[in-house]
């Protein structure tokens, strides 16, 4: 589908730039293919290698447009719905882009701010290792978690589960505080160890107990990018979020045969929430 989102304006009438391959007609130039190794983030040494891989891909792409076109995929109502929706979002991104630009690069200050106001992800992390089973959703049955509130060995519920034919995978992992949302760290804290719990992540979900919770602090120096990373994206949704609630203000909107939104509903629940809030 990707290759198809290529294929919107194919008919167009020329391509400026210095031609550096020409594949049954169609010319590929010096301005797709810096386009293309401005997306590839190839290191300075292997420059020289990314540009040949670039090219190459370009021309593959080209053949397969082509065909596409032959056989008419352009006019398939998914794709032509595929390519009206890369559209929409590629100019929403750019204006997007020209109206509030990037934020700067926040202050020593602001970066020593977020360190100190936020031990947990830093000076006081913890790390937590855990076993985890992981089993559709579905399967999360009354009866399972009635087995679940009576031991505190994942080995015993695997036994039950194995009993009653179903089927999971096992897994061991290891999250720091900086990894995981700040409500369900804290949640994992509260937790004792061996204790069973339960996240739901829509069709799937986890079995998991704590096999171990460690003090695995992080210095300023080495959470500094992270953190100005971190202030960066902030900001450049902030601003998003002010243009959007600003161009709602001065637009009229209606909604058609559906309800309107409730006012102040807030925004909709995150996946992250949702598996905070699956916590058993």
């Amino acid at each position: 589908m990707l290759v198809l989102l290529s294929a919107c304006g194919n008919k167009a009438e020329h391509k400026p730039g210095q031609a550096l391959a020409n594949v049954n007609g169609e010319e590929i130039t010096v301005l797709q293919l810096n386009d293309e190794l401005s997306r590839s983030n190839a290191p300075a040494t292997q420059q020289e290698a990314a540009r040949k891989q670039a090219l190459e891909a370009l021309i593959d792409r080209q053949l397969l447009i082509s065909e596409a076109s032959k056989e008419k995929v352009d006019r398939d109502p998914r794709v032509v719905q595929a390519i009206d929706r890369a559209r929409s979002v590629i100019l929403a991104q750019a204006y997007m882009q020209k109206r509030i630009g990037t934020p700067a690069k926040p202050a020593p200050a602001e970066v020593e701010a977020y360190y100190s106001q936020n031990p947990q992800f830093f000076s006081q992390r913890k790390a937590f290792d855990m076993r985890e089973i992981v089993l559709p959703t579905r399967e999360v049955t009354d009866e399972l978690k009635a087995v679940m509130d009576k031991t505190r060995s994942l080995d015993e519920v695997a036994a039950w589960l194995d009993a009653h034919k179903v089927k999971y995978q096992k897994a061991q992992l290891s999250r720091s505080g900086s990894e995981l949302p700040p409500e369900l760290s804290a949640k994992l804290m509260a937790l004792a160890k061996g204790q069973l719990f339960i996240v739901r992540e829509g069709e799937r979900s986890m079995l998991v107990t704590i096999a171990d919770i460690r003090s695995s602090p992080v210095e300023l120096d080495v959470a500094r990018p992270q953190i100005e990373q971190y202030l960066v994206a902030k900001k450049g949704k902030e601003a998003a979020e002010q243009e959007v609630k600003r161009l709602r203000a001065s637009a009229k909107i209606a909604y058609i045969n559906q309800p309107s939104p409730v006012a102040d509903a807030g925004a909709p629940t995150s996946e992250i929430e949702r598996g905070v809030a699956g916590l058993k």
